[in-house]
């Protein structure tokens, strides 16, 4: 008895002082965002459908008055453009990232500790990023008419005190 009691108290005691360590540690928010809708027309790097610009407008309407640090994208014409309204809204340069590159997003979190980031991406590789950030697979391959979704990871470091919200934009 006196063992479980004692062992109801350390668990307490960490679970209680887990949020006050990760405060005293700087904790890098990712908003994942996979492209707006494209236009269908057969190619490997399509365009943007006048719904998806309207899509990629509201992604700049609703995070222009974040603190976003840094955007990534991959080097597609509808991914960069999904961005590009917010990126000018902000002042904020895109950067291109290779997708499935693990390194990559790890030199995400070490580039921008303590900060927030956009990552725009594809319907495989947004789950996939937010997997490897919460060092679990909680997400599959988005349906490829599925748009709307935005995950938003807070690490301390890849697998590392990962949470997740997700938004419809």
């Amino acid at each position: 008895m006196k063992i479980v009691i004692s062992y109801l108290l350390l668990a307490g005691i960490a679970a209680f002082l887990q949020p006050t360590l990760a405060q005293d540690k700087k904790i890098t928010t990712f908003i994942l965002v996979r492209h707006a809708e494209k236009v269908a027309d057969g190619s490997k790097d399509p365009e943007l459908s006048e719904v998806g610009k309207a899509r990629a407008q509201r992604l700049g309407d609703l995070l222009h008055k974040q603190e976003i640090a840094a955007i990534y994208s991959t080097n597609y014409k509808r991914t960069m453009n999904t961005v590009t309204p917010l990126a000018e809204k902000l002042g904020v340069k895109i950067q291109s990232y290779e997708p499935f590159k693990e390194d990559a997003i790890v030199n995400m979190i070490e580039a921008n500790k303590g900060k927030t980031i956009v990552v725009v991406g594809h319907s495989n590789n947004v789950p996939w990023i937010a997997n490897l950030l919460l060092g679990t697979k909680q997400f599959g391959d988005y349906d490829d008419s599925y748009y709307e979704n935005v995950l938003i990871v807070n690490v301390l470091e890849k697998g590392v005190y990962a949470t997740t919200l997700q938004i419809k934009y």
